[in-house]
């Protein structure tokens, strides 16, 4: 095991720059993941930190051993792929076997390890199996269970679940939290699934063109986003450009009180990055609004009328036209006791006074 530092790494790829001297510590058994869409370095990063890419400059650290340019097959790394990479050829068995035997691991102990591996992964009965012969979760506890069975320092996961249906990823979800755990083992799990990525993580790093765009927990990511880009890209947001004006600092924690305007009303948030220029970004979850009658006019709230209404079970979900001819997503869960609005219905939509206001 062992703990990740990523210092200053610079990547290019044709003259074109894919990480910016990105820095990142990722503690010893800790699992990180890397999420952010399709050409945001995340992919890249996890490549250079197993081997199969050199970094242009700067360098990475397992503990205090400077890897950089040491090779991926002595890096002591496992990996899972997301097209799992097994060979065709081989049984579940020899696959899972495959990195011991690379390592001369006498021949008893593979099988007792080998054994072991499947049986965690629930698949001891279908050691003698091919690939071609398994369904794809299936397959996919293979690579898991060949990843692991070596012991690595680090468990790097390349987008291990996106070739799974939903409910397959469900379960594939929990078969890896619990193993990793178990072992103890540092992981850095790369998805552009912000589900999983909440689901499953200690902390998150969000990419955003070769960057780190706001590093933290799970909670502290959906619920205090420093930018429009991290709100839009975690969870479901009503992200709204918004003129704002700072007004006082409140209390002893370092929040501000901002006073911004929508739809010509006046409004009050939180500030929720460092500085705010003339424009900031309201940042408003749907679940948060509330929906109230039309009269009499409450503080905080715009007017509007119901555009759409879809009964969830556990929520129901409305679009709301804002008279400035904008839209807005309400959620009301189940339990709520305010009138069940209906599509054409008047409303006035209530915007908390904690709302945050980010940079553009």
């Amino acid at each position: 095991m062992a703990s990740i530092t990523i210092d200053n790494i610079v990547k290019q790829f044709a003259g074109q720059t894919v990480l910016q001297n990105l820095s990142l510590h990722i503690p010893d058994g800790a699992f990180y993941t890397l999420l952010g869409p399709s050409g945001c370095g995340k992919t890249t990063l996890l490549r250079c930190i197993a081997g199969f890419n050199n970094p242009d400059g700067g360098r990475i650290l397992f503990d205090k051993d400077d890897v950089t340019r040491v090779s991926t097959h002595h890096r002591d790394i496992g990996m899972v792929f997301q097209d799992y990479a097994l060979f065709p050829d081989k049984s579940a068995f020899d696959n899972v076997a495959y990195g011991l035997r690379a390592r001369q691991v006498s021949k008893d102990e593979i099988k007792r390890r080998v054994n072991e591996a499947l049986d965690k992964v629930s698949l001891l009965a279908l050691a003698e199996r091919y690939p071609a012969q398994m369904s794809g979760g299936q397959r996919q506890r293979v690579a898991l269970a060949r990843a692991l069975v070596i012991r690595p320092r680090v468990l790097l996961m390349d987008e291990p679940l996106s070739n799974l249906d939903a409910k397959m990823r469900l379960q594939m979800r929990d078969v890896i939290l619990d193993l990793v755990r178990e072992a103890g083992i540092t992981t850095v799990f790369v998805t552009h699934d912000q589900e999983e990525a909440l689901a499953m993580s200690d902390r998150i790093a969000i990419m955003d063109r070769g960057n780190i765009a706001q590093l933290g927990t799970p909670e502290e990511l959906y619920g205090t986003p420093v930018n429009a880009y991290v709100a839009d890209f975690i969870g479901s947001a009503n992200v709204i450009a918004v003129p704002a004006e700072r007004l006082r600092a409140e209390g002893g924690g370092g929040s501000r009180h901002v006073r911004f305007h929508l739809g010509g009303r006046p409004f009050d948030g939180v500030q929720g990055s460092d500085t705010l220029g003339e424009q900031g970004m309201l940042i408003a979850r749907p679940e948060d609004l509330s929906l109230m009658a039309p009269a009499p006019h409450v503080p905080n709230t715009i007017s509007g009328h119901v555009l759409r209404r879809q009964y969830l079970g556990f929520k129901t979900a409305y679009r709301i036209k804002l008279h400035d001819q904008s839209e807005i997503r309400v959620e009301l869960h189940a339990g709520n006791t305010v009138a069940d609005f209906q599509a054409g219905d008047a409303v006035q939509v209530l915007v908390p006074a904690d709302s945050r206001i980010v940079s553009v």
